[in-house]
């Protein structure tokens, strides 16, 4: 009889990314006016902002930098309880604490931690919702839909790079209690990704191998769309807006969502991806294997990747 493979579900999901800018004001129009999330609020270095359907108040924080990349990445616990036992499990790891720090704008006290690679992840229960003065008509809706710009859904996932996946997965495994759905197997025994959950989501967390020879970088941050159309949409109110379209609109192979890669202003990688349709239900879900013949393939429909994807993350590498 197969072994459940499903995590503790102390963590609730992903609740938000901080992503760094050293060109804030133009990263700023792009995110509200081209890519279309809405502005919660603003403090002195920060920008909090959220897609139509995220229920709280921020699932991006832009911060004011001399560089790009993360700051950090935040996951919401499943209760108060739950918070504590992953703050036990992480205190007793031998991964770096920074311990508890106060909240913002957007959410009560955080548990800090960091990944061997200058990752800095957070934990947190309590937390602000939507504005109040933006309901929606439709009760079950977080914040009225609008058709600013792309308009994504909501916040779907992030891909961070390092130099050895599989002591990413120890660090996701123990800290967060995730599972991995998908990976990459290379032929010299190496992981080349792999793609984390924390609830039935497919994934919300990707971590692929480091190319670049950088430290603690970014690849990607993703949000979700309504459907795929809004994606070939997009491309095009992009290409108005004169916005750098990396590759795509295409699908995956792995995962199967249908994308569309572009950079913000300051260099950060940004996808849209139609990423609702799939579930792992399964509590003995087997994660599924891509060999690198699988991936010499390129995506779902043939489209080789191109060879930025492979080296550009943030902030980038000074040589």
């Amino acid at each position: 009889m197969a072994e459940p493979t499903n995590p503790s579900f102390d963590i609730a999901h992903l609740g938000h990314v901080e992503m760094l800018t050293d060109k804030f004001d133009e990263s700023l129009d792009f995110f509200t006016r081209v890519f279309g999330l809405k502005l919660s609020a603003l403090d002195e270095n920060s920008a909090y902002l959220r897609a139509w359907e995220d229920y709280e108040f921020c699932s991006l924080k832009l911060t004011k930098a001399e560089t790009t990349g993360v700051g950090h990445i935040g996951y919401r616990a499943a209760s108060p309880e739950a918070l504590e036992r992953r703050v036990a499990a992480i205190t007793a790891s031998d991964y770096k604490v920074h311990g508890w720090v106060d909240g913002d704008l957007s959410h009560g006290r955080a548990f800090r931690f960091e990944d061997p690679f200058g990752h800095l992840f957070e934990i947190y229960y309590d937390t602000n919702r939507a504005p109040a003065d933006d309901p929606s008509a439709l009760k079950n809706m977080a914040s009225k839909f609008h058709a600013q710009g792309a308009c994504p859904r909501r916040i779907d996932h992030l891909n961070l790079l390092s130099d050895d996946v599989s002591e990413f997965r120890r660090f996701m495994e123990t800290c967060l209690g995730s599972r991995v759905t998908e990976y990459i197997q290379l032929d010299n025994g190496r992981l080349g990704g792999c793609w984390f959950t924390v609830n039935n989501k497919t994934y919300d967390l990707a971590c692929t191998e480091e190319h670049g020879g950088g430290l603690g970088r970014l690849h990607h941050v993703t949000y979700a769309t309504d459907q795929r159309e809004d994606i070939l949409r997009a491309a095009d109110v992009f290409l108005e807006n004169g916005v750098h379209i990396e590759t795509g609109p295409h699908k995956h192979a792995i995962q199967g969502t249908f994308f569309l890669y572009v950079w913000e202003p300051a260099g950060n990688r940004v996808e849209l991806a139609n990423a609702g349709a799939r579930l792992i239900l399964a509590p003995d879900w087997e994660p599924v294997k891509w060999t690198e013949t699988d991936r010499k393939k390129g995506q779902a429909w043939g489209l080789k990747t191109i060879e930025s994807f492979h080296t550009h993350g943030t902030p980038p590498v000074k040589r």
